[in-house]
């Protein structure tokens, strides 16, 4: 006979999105079931790589610059609470070309919600971070407030004090629910039965595998692939020195050498489709050949540095870039959340609380980009 548990509210996905939501709502007095099949940071989920850029700079998209700002606050708090430090200052400096708005927007939408931010010169950049070559740059703009989490360990130390305020946590897969008005009941692969009054699917990737006659042509899972590139002796390349960068038009970014992984290096395009679940992990040659390209121009003194890991994670990726967190439109006790396009770790805890408020009834600050009737099934990306 399975086992039978009885929550307020269970939710499907122990990624960045899923642990948040749990730990919010917990705090809430809610009883609360987080499932994962795989566990908490694990490779195959798009939380699951060691680092991710927290910035606030989305040009002139003020939504997500003030959901990254609170999330930051929310990301510091809990990690003092946990006592460890997850959070690497390092700033992010947005490189500028000719002709390309989005950093000035960026510096904009800031300064206008009081954000600090910092214009600088091609002097003011090369005296401050030599190790960037401002080769076709005209200008930079530099987040102080910004910089690094620890992304791996920093889901799992949501996981681990949601755990502690009394959410129940299973490491199990969930059987796809029955198309029905209503579910009273998941079913899990080892025979138990988890029954709430809500239930939350926060699980990236394999959203459109459980929904897929809903969500197949609205989610679309891409290969991403990351890599992380030695450095010489010594703190030139540490965030001490170096802070995190976003070379927007060359749709590239950086990260420095945070805890002694290397200075990691990716592409920021979309990637050609993927299954989380048997899609292989290694990075291609022609990936790391780009990659290479690109820092031989842009940090120089790298440019034959050895690849000292790599990663190859996925993007989740909404029509145009926007999450989606909405109920669904047949089963009236089901929520869906995800659509973190790339962009969306940062935003853990924001989502957390606009997905908590939601379930309890709160309708103030509902934001129609999130809702499931403005995904369109052609790609086209507008968030970044």
């Amino acid at each position: 006979m399975p086992a039978k548990h009885s929550f307020d509210v269970a939710i499907v996905g122990a990624g960045v999105f899923g642990a948040w939501t749990a730990y919010r709502l917990q705090q809430s007095r809610k009883r609360v079931a987080l499932i994962d099949a795989y566990g908490a940071g694990n490779s195959r989920s798009s939380s699951g790589d060691e680092s991710r850029i927290i910035r606030m700079g989305y040009g002139a998209d003020e939504i997500y610059t003030r959901s990254a700002w609170r999330s930051l606050q929310l990301w510091k708090e809990l990690f003092a609470r946990a006592g460890e430090s997850l959070f690497h200052q390092a700033g992010v400096l947005w490189l500028e070309h000719e002709g390309d708005p989005y950093p000035r927007q960026s510096s904009e939408t800031l300064t206008r919600v009081g954000i600090p931010v910092e214009e600088l010169t091609l002097a003011e950049t090369n005296a401050r971070y030599p190790q960037v070559s401002t080769d076709g740059i005209c200008g930079a703009y530099f987040e102080p407030e910004s910089g690094v989490l620890i992304a791996r360990r920093g889901v799992q130390a949501v996981v681990r004090e949601a755990i502690k305020t009394g959410v129940e946590y299973f490491q199990q897969q969930v059987v796809p629910p029955r198309t029905a008005d209503r579910i009273d009941a998941l079913e899990t692969s080892d025979d138990q039965r988890v029954s709430a009054s809500a239930y939350v699917f926060a699980c990236g990737p394999w959203l459109p595998k459980l929904f897929p006659d809903l969500l197949a042509n609205r989610i679309h899972p891409t290969r991403q692939e990351v890599f992380y590139f030695g450095t010489p002796p010594g703190t030139r390349f540490k965030p001490a020195a170096l802070p995190a960068w976003i070379d927007f038009k060359e749709e590239a970014y950086g990260l420095p050498d945070v805890e002694g992984r290397g200075v990691k290096v990716a592409i920021d395009r979309h990637g050609e489709a993927f299954d989380p679940d048997t899609g292989d992990r290694l990075a291609s040659a022609e990936g790391l050949a780009e990659v290479r390209r690109f820092l031989a121009r842009r940090l120089p003194e790298l440019k034959d540095a050895p690849v000292s890991e790599s990663r190859v994670c996925q993007y989740e990726n909404t029509s145009n870039g926007d999450f989606l967190i909405d109920r669904h439109p047949e089963i009236e006790n089901v929520w869906l959340v995800g659509g973190g396009s790339g962009h969306g770790f940062k935003h853990g805890p924001f989502v957390g609380d606009y997905v908590a408020a939601r379930i309890e009834g709160n309708r103030d600050g509902i934001e129609p980009r999130f809702s499931l009737t403005s995904k369109a099934t052609k790609q086209q990306r507008a968030v970044f």
